[in-house]
């Protein structure tokens, strides 16, 4: 079966692995979303994943400790969300590799972009954990440059919500989903879709980005397929 997508950065919360437990690792929840990352990988589609870490930690929430610390604390946590969600994968048969932008080598390999690039063309998944490596950058923003970096079509940016409102429509019945936007009209927009470093990044790297429901996980084959679904944000 055809697919749009070719190379797929997908941006998996922490806090969606955590399900309704909303901290640690919900596996009745991880499972179901590796199954949908095996099948879109089984279409042909190479698939990359960065995962955050809000299951574990919260840097911004830290108090009063330094906000590198509690950053490098941060990267830790999706690291190990990175070897969670390998395990699963793994599990169902799919060939993965781990790839940490702090390094630990006897956990996983060194994030090496040419080695990244050449596990996607041998059909394997690769994760990646902790971060950009770098203290005050979001997740948001390494999944932009880590796309950027492989050359990946697009974004996938699974959420809780069903693509981007123009105000939250868990507090609002009247917000209305927008089908499209551009990076531009999200930063004018304030609309909290991504940060604004990793705003920037989609936009000099022209990288759509797709927001939809990961509540349904099959959500991301569908996107892969290039079926009309969430909210695609264009880099102009």
């Amino acid at each position: 079966m055809d697919i749009k997508y070719h190379r797929i950065l997908l941006k998996l919360s922490g806090e969606a692995l955590a399900g309704e437990k909303k901290f640690g690792l919900d596996y009745a929840v991880i499972g179901p979303i590796c199954e949908a990352v095996r099948d879109t990988a089984a279409l042909g589609a190479q698939v990359a994943v960065v995962v955050g870490g809000g299951n574990f930690w919260r840097g911004r929430s830290s108090g009063s400790m330094d906000r590198t610390r509690a950053d490098h604390i941060g990267m830790l946590a999706t690291a190990m969300n990175a070897l969670a969600v390998a395990d699963v994968l793994e599990h169902l048969g799919v060939d993965v590799r781990v790839q940490t932008a702090i390094s630990m080598q006897q956990v996983a390999e060194p994030y090496i972009r040419n080695r990244a690039v050449r596990h996607l063309e041998k059909g394997r998944v690769v994760v990646f954990g902790g971060g950009t490596g770098n203290p005050f950058f979001s997740t948001d923003t390494a999944a932009s440059l880590r796309a950027a970096e492989i050359g990946a079509d697009i974004v996938f940016k699974a959420t809780m919500v069903d693509g981007v409102y123009d105000k939250d429509p868990h507090k609002y019945p009247d917000a209305v989903k927008y089908p499209s936007l551009t990076v531009s009209e999200v930063l004018a927009k304030d609309l909290k879709v991504m940060d604004a470093t990793a705003a920037s990044m989609c936009k000099d790297n022209h990288l759509p980005m797709l927001v939809f429901d990961l509540s349904d996980p099959q959500n991301i084959v569908r996107a892969a397929k290039g079926e009309e679904i969430g909210t695609l944000v264009l880099p102009e």
